[in-house]
C-alpha cells in the first residue's frame, strides 16, 4: 500500500487549488516564466476577467504567485514564487497521466475556437520560421465560426493578433478548416501534410508560403518548463507595435 499523510494536508490542497483555473494558471507561469493579467487571460481561454482576478488574489494569498519585483508598477507581471515552483513537478505527473488515461475533447475546440490558435503555438519549430514576418489568416468554420491572424517570424514570439496587421499581400497564407478538422493538427495528432492531402485543410496565398508552412509546427506534446520561458504575444494592431503584454 502507498503510505500518505494526514487527511488534512490533502484536504486543503483541493479546497485552495480544486477549481477550474488556479492550476492552469500556475502552470501558464511555469511554462512561460512572467504573464501579465492580460497575457494570462489570453492563455486561457474561457476564463473570464473578474475569476482571473480572484483566483490570482487568491493565489498571492497563499503565496504560490508573487509580482514582478523588477517592475515597479501595479501592473507588475505575476510570476511563480518558491512555493508555486515546487508545484511543477507535481503539474508534469499530472499531465502524464491526464496525456495516458483522460481522452481527448474534440468539443472544445467547437466551442471556443480561439484555442486552437492558441495550442498551435505550443507547436511551432523556430528554426523552421521564415526570416521576416509571414501572417497566417486561420478561418475556422462551425458552429463558432472565427477569424485570427498568427505573425510568425524566425528569432521572435508568436503573435496572436485580433485585428488585421496589414502587412504586404505577399506575406500572407490563408487556412480554411472547420473547428473539428484542426482540433488534431493543434493538439499534435496529425499532421499538416496529411491534412492538407485529403482536403480537409485547404491552404491559399503566396504559393511559396503554402508549401512552406507545414514546416513551421512540430508534431507532439508541448512541454512545461520552469527553466526556459517562452513568450507568446496577442497583440491589436500591426506587428510593428508588437510588444510582450505584461500590463494590466
Amino acid at each position: 500500500m502507498t503510505a500518505f499523510g494526514e487527511f488534512c494536508s490533502y484536504n486543503k490542497a483541493v479546497e485552495h487549488l480544486g477549481d477550474r483555473w488556479s492550476l492552469l494558471i500556475v502552470k501558464e507561469l511555469a511554462m512561460h516564466g512572467s504573464r501579465g493579467f492580460n497575457a494570462l487571460a489570453d492563455g486561457l481561454p474561457g476564463v473570464s476577467r473578474s475569476v482571473l482576478a480572484r483566483r490570482l488574489r487568491k493565489l498571492e494569498e497563499l503565496g504560490l504567485i508573487v509580482r514582478d519585483p523588477s517592475v515597479r508598477s501595479r501592473l507588475a507581471p505575476y510570476r511563480l514564487a518558491p512555493a508555486g515552483a515546487q508545484l511543477v513537478p507535481t503539474l508534469l505527473s499530472l499531465d502524464s497521466w491526464a496525456k495516458r488515461w483522460v481522452p481527448e475533447d474534440p468539443a472544445l475546440a467547437q466551442r471556443d475556437p480561439d484555442v486552437i490558435t492558441f495550442w498551435l503555438t505550443h507547436r511551432i519549430d523556430p528554426d523552421h520560421l521564415p526570416d521576416r514576418q509571414v501572417v497566417i489568416v486561420f478561418d475556422i468554420g462551425g458552429p463558432r465560426a472565427k477569424q485570427q491572424w498568427l505573425v510568425l517570424e524566425r528569432g521572435a514570439p508568436p503573435s496572436i493578433c485580433i485585428e488585421d496587421p496589414r502587412l504586404a499581400m505577399e506575406r500572407y497564407v490563408y487556412v480554411e478548416a472547420d473547428a473539428t478538422t484542426l482540433y488534431p493538427v493543434s493538439r499534435g495528432l496529425r499532421g499538416w501534410s496529411a491534412a492538407i492531402a485529403d482536403g480537409s485543410v485547404r491552404l491559399y496565398g503566396e504559393p511559396r508560403l503554402v508549401k512552406e508552412l507545414p514546416r513551421w509546427f512540430r508534431s507532439g506534446s508541448p512541454k512545461v518548463s520552469s527553466t526556459k520561458p517562452r513568450e507568446l504575444q496577442v497583440v491589436t494592431k500591426s506587428p510593428s507595435l508588437v510588444s510582450p503584454i505584461a500590463e494590466g
